[in-house]
């Protein structure tokens, strides 16, 4: 069966004509042969708008009714998209998560997939039709809805590509691919025409909003390979494989940046062994997320532990840590929202020497002091001040060359 997965986001079905836009260019794959699965996102700043509402009623939405409630955006632009293949003539058929046999464990709002049995797709396609599905949702084998996390509907698409066989998975977004930067903050930005499967997880995890790293990670692990694309052009986009075909001159192969960290940092620790342990066991435990972490050097016996972790992640933080910090007798918990994370990513770091030298150059140039520092093979992250992000981005873009031009 010549099967393809497509998925387009929030952006591209954000009104009736967007949608139309979607079902015409879906119906074209469709007159070619293809038998199609198409994943949706919720209709533009469906998902915000659900949020913000639930703030209306309260601070602390319980996380199992937030599922209940954001699940709903995907359900109405997959249904609307169906309606209009229908209208031109091709039969389509819309499915929630659920319906598909997509089941997770029970962690509400960032749930793991753990199974998809995905038969209504196979006997929806043997049929002919079309299959749109609701991206971002799944449930549990209790049957309670639950979501993947802010853009799961990226590994919605790519864990159904693997579940059907489809040989590859296009993700049609706003942009026409993965650029080396954001090209709002760095107009002249390059699009990358292939990228490695371990460079796009990194970047996605550093803050590059054109996939979720979960996604990735799921390709990675079953060798799919992903077409970022734009939905308004027929232009080619970027590939995410596992090698990429690349010029060994270009070390770094973008530059991102993250605004939505706060950094914590919980005072006068007792420095003893296995503390830090219990810390982050803590954090563990209510399925917080930590990145970046620095301990001080120990000064009487007391030490002070700081990390970072989502903005979303900060309240339920500070709270978990203001508990642990009482049981253990230490000091203060103190938070820090107005940091930003901006990194460096490319397999090329591996074999060659001076970059970090060249990044810290380049932030040094604009005067931008840098207030955590982290490593991997293939990436390199400071924390800054808020305020200095974009400055410090636009730098060390032109620090290594990685405009149009080069």
């Amino acid at each position: 069966m010549k099967v393809l997965v497509q998925k387009f986001g929030g952006s591209s079905v954000a009104n009736v004509d967007r949608i139309k836009n979607v079902a015409r260019r879906v119906v074209s794959y469709r007159a070619k042969g293809w038998k199609l699965v198409v994943v949706v996102s919720a209709l533009g700043d469906t998902t915000d708008e659900l949020i913000e509402l639930a703030g209306q009623i309260t601070s602390e939405p319980p996380a199992r009714e937030m599922d209940m409630l954001l699940s709903t955006g995907e359900q109405i632009s997959c249904s609307l998209l169906a309606m209009a293949i229908e209208e031109l003539g091709y039969d389509a058929i819309s499915f929630t998560g659920g319906q598909v046999g997509i089941v997770t464990d029970k962690t509400h709002t960032k749930a793991k997939i753990v199974d998809i049995s995905a038969g209504r797709i196979r006997r929806a396609l043997q049929e002919g039709k079309i299959v749109i599905v609701a991206g971002f949702q799944g449930v549990t084998q209790d049957q309670d809805i639950t979501t993947l996390g802010r853009g799961g509907s990226d590994l919605t698409a790519v864990a159904l590509a693997k579940a059907i066989g489809a040989k590859t998975c296009e993700i049609y977004t706003d942009v026409e691919g993965v650029y080396t930067t954001d090209p709002r903050i760095v107009p002249e930005a390059r699009k990358l025409k292939q990228i490695t499967y371990d460079e796009m997880l990194e970047m996605a995890s550093l803050g590059a909003q054109v996939m979720q790293a979960r996604s990735i990670e799921v390709a990675k692990k079953f060798d799919i390979p992903i077409h970022v694309r734009s939905s308004f052009n027929a232009a080619e986009g970027t590939l995410i494989l596992k090698e990429a075909d690349k010029m060994e001159d270009f070390v770094i192969s973008g530059v991102t940046l993250n605004k939505n960290e706060a950094k914590v940092t919980v005072c006068d620790v007792p420095d003893k062994p296995g503390i830090a342990a219990k810390l982050f066991r803590e954090l563990s435990r209510e399925g917080i997320n930590v990145d970046t972490i620095v301990q001080n050097v120990s000064r009487t016996g007391f030490t002070d532990v700081s990390f970072t972790v989502s903005l979303a992640d900060l309240a339920k933080t500070k709270k978990v840590m203001e508990k642990f910090a009482s049981k253990i007798h230490a000091g203060k918990v103190l938070e820090d929202k107005d940091i930003a994370r901006v990194s460096i990513v490319g397999v090329g770091m591996k074999t060659h020497s001076g970059v970090a030298a060249g990044m810290f150059e380049a932030l040094a140039q604009k005067k931008i002091n840098i207030g955590m520092i982290t490593t991997s093979e293939i990436s390199i992250s400071c924390i800054i001040r808020k305020k200095d992000a974009e400055k410090a981005v636009r730098s060390i873009h032109a620090k290594f060359g990685l405009g149009k031009q080069a």
